[in-house]
């Protein structure tokens, strides 16, 4: 843990894996992809990514509580969540500006038909009124209105996942159980696109985040960690997750059905615990704080999420259009793996040049209430 930051240095550097592993599988000839989470489980990033955020939320919310009251941390993430949707924004306009450029340019068609731009110059005014009242959302953009959803809700969550956490892990269960159901309510009543046609459904992917809160707020006691009983639940994580990537790789070869995802599928949510239980077990040797001492520019990148999931949707449609099409066998392969380590140098680079900037603007306040003072 950063006593400066109050920060865990381990669900940075899960965060920085998980930004870099998206940007890597937004390019649909990536050759890293073929060893991602994705692969060897019915699960992916998005669990990760989405539980990693419940996590640095709760956290968040009770570093504010602690230094400056309820009031102070329930409008931080009213901020959080005005924040996040003027990201959704920026990340649709560089997505439909993307696909146009594309589209003008007779480049990567694919890339151009995803980013929707066919249907917002054919009707610009109702498809921009889509997407600000996020019944609509580009290619890439996805996954940010569920967390301006889940960043609003954050001040109402916390507490009671601090007070009763059983109360609040079922709800959460109940909620994700009738999941659709909601969705296809909520769309019923305000409109077809609304949630019920959105690639992540919020009413599920709540409990992703949940589960991420409660695990910051009420983290497995020290003298448990050591106990039989712990590493009999370790070997049996273990397992699990070897069982679910035989069944991945050898049975389940084909790419599950979209519903599963969207609705986050009883078996992605088991998948997921497993493999969370496993890399508890190398945070709790020390492991990953080890590893992330020496990897300190995707502990960055981690910090700096928000910006390098908006360049990461450029960076990856830019790699996908470089990488040439026409090669195939050994050369293919190194070109997609080229591509892939200049998406990687990309994200890093984007993320220290972002922190360096912080550090300035930081230094030049610090000088001038001095100078004020």
């Amino acid at each position: 843990m950063d006593s400066r930051q109050g920060r865990s240095i381990e669900v940075d550097f899960f965060r920085g894996i998980v930004l870099i592993v998206i940007v890597l599988d937004h390019i649909p000839g990536s050759a890293l992809s073929h060893v991602m989470l994705h692969a060897y489980a019915l699960c992916d990033s998005a669990e990760v990514f989405v539980f990693l955020g419940g996590y640095a939320s709760a956290a968040a919310y009770m570093a504010v509580l602690a230094r400056r009251g309820a009031s102070a941390a329930q409008g931080r993430f009213l901020r959080r969540g005005w924040e996040i949707y003027r990201a959704y924004l920026l990340t649709a306009l560089l997505t439909l500006l993307t696909g146009a450029l594309l589209a003008l340019l007779h480049l990567n068609p694919s890339a151009a038909d995803l980013s929707g731009w066919a249907p917002f110059a054919t009707h610009p005014v109702r498809e921009t009124l889509h997407i600000l009242l996020l019944a609509r959302q580009p290619y890439l953009s996805s996954v940010l209105p569920m967390y301006v959803i889940f960043a609003l809700c954050v001040p109402a969550v916390v507490p009671l996942a601090r007070r009763a956490p059983f109360a609040a892990l079922c709800g959460s269960l109940m909620v994700w159980a009738f999941a659709p159901l909601f969705a296809t309510l909520l769309g019923t009543l305000f409109g077809a696109n609304v949630v019920a046609n959105w690639p992540f459904d919020p009413f599920a992917w709540q409990l992703m985040f949940v589960f991420g809160m409660l695990c910051r707020l009420h983290p497995a006691p020290p003298g448990f960690k050591g106990s039989a009983t712990a590493r009999w639940l370790v070997r049996c994580a273990f397992a699990a997750a070897v069982a679910f990537a035989a069944v991945k790789l050898l049975i389940l070869t084909q790419p599950m059905p979209g519903e599963m995802k969207q609705h986050l599928a009883f078996a992605r949510v088991v998948n997921f615990i497993v493999i969370a239980m496993v890399a508890a077990y190398f945070v709790h040797r020390g492991t990953i704080a080890r590893l992330a001492a020496r990897l300190p520019s995707v502990v960055t990148v981690g910090r700096t999420g928000l910006v390098c999931f908006v360049g990461g949707t450029l960076i990856s449609v830019a790699v996908d259009t470089a990488t040439p099409r026409a090669l195939h066998g050994a050369a293919a392969f190194a070109a997609a793996l080229a591509g892939d380590l200049v998406a990687i140098g990309a994200t890093l680079m984007l993320a220290k040049a972002w922190r360096g900037t912080l550090g300035r603007q930081k230094a030049r306040a610090a000088v001038n209430g001095a100078g004020c003072g």
